[in-house]
């Protein structure tokens, strides 16, 4: 159960967009020697399952081959508040607004076939953004030298933080506005994320609708 329930997601689409919007994942596998194993890895979400592909052999391999409960996580970093962001200048307010999903379930390497070949052709249309690419066939070269690992959601959580709580929820007009005028990558996302229209000044320059 999330404690902070004004931050969840809930809407399947949402959380669709945000495994879509990054590259990068991390899989979290249980090691031999008892503790938690994190690998990052490029991946899809493609029909409802998490795919990436793998050398034949390997550390998170041999863990999923003996305990095949994994856990999955991406996060979305939007804009960091600084100690200037909040009236006080309390550095106990200093915060990070980001996205994130969470998903928990279990994993299994997939047979050269049908399945592995759609997979290795999504995870490639994401990466490229595009089709414009030969497909993937079992007699590509590299094929039988990789395998493709499947993960499948038995509870998937998602949190979108962007100020809902406290402290930052009673400044959220303040932080905008700072946000804007800072201009750093993933300031006007976390903007319009929060809830605010923005709009061009004479000078072409981005500020918060009245």
């Amino acid at each position: 159960m999330m404690r902070c329930k004004q931050c969840e997601i809930t809407d399947p689409e949402r959380i669709r967009e945000i495994l879509s919007s990054v590259n990068i994942g991390r899989l979290a596998t249980n090691g031999a020697d008892g503790y938690p194993y994190i690998t990052p890895v490029n991946f899809v979400f493609y029909k409802e399952h998490v795919y990436f592909h793998c050398a034949l052999e390997g550390e998170k391999l041999d863990n999923v081959s003996r305990d095949p409960k994994v856990c999955f996580e991406v996060d979305v970093p939007l804009a960091y508040l600084e100690v200037t962001f909040n009236p006080e200048r309390n550095p106990c307010r200093t915060h990070q607004f980001f996205h994130c999903v969470i998903i928990r379930g279990g994993a299994r390497i997939i047979p050269d076939g049908e399945l592995k070949t759609a997979a290795l052709n999504a995870l490639v249309k994401k990466h490229e953004g595009n089709t414009e690419f030969t497909p993937i066939t079992p007699d590509s070269l590299g094929y039988k030298t990789c395998r493709v690992m499947e993960v499948t959601p038995e509870k998937m959580t998602a949190k979108s933080d962007l100020g809902q709580r406290s402290p930052q929820r009673d400044y959220l007009r303040y932080i905008a506005e700072n946000l804007v005028k800072r201009g750093l990558p993933g300031d006007l996302k976390a903007v319009r994320e929060m809830g605010f229209t923005l709009e061009v000044d004479e000078k072409n320059r981005y500020k918060l609708k009245e």
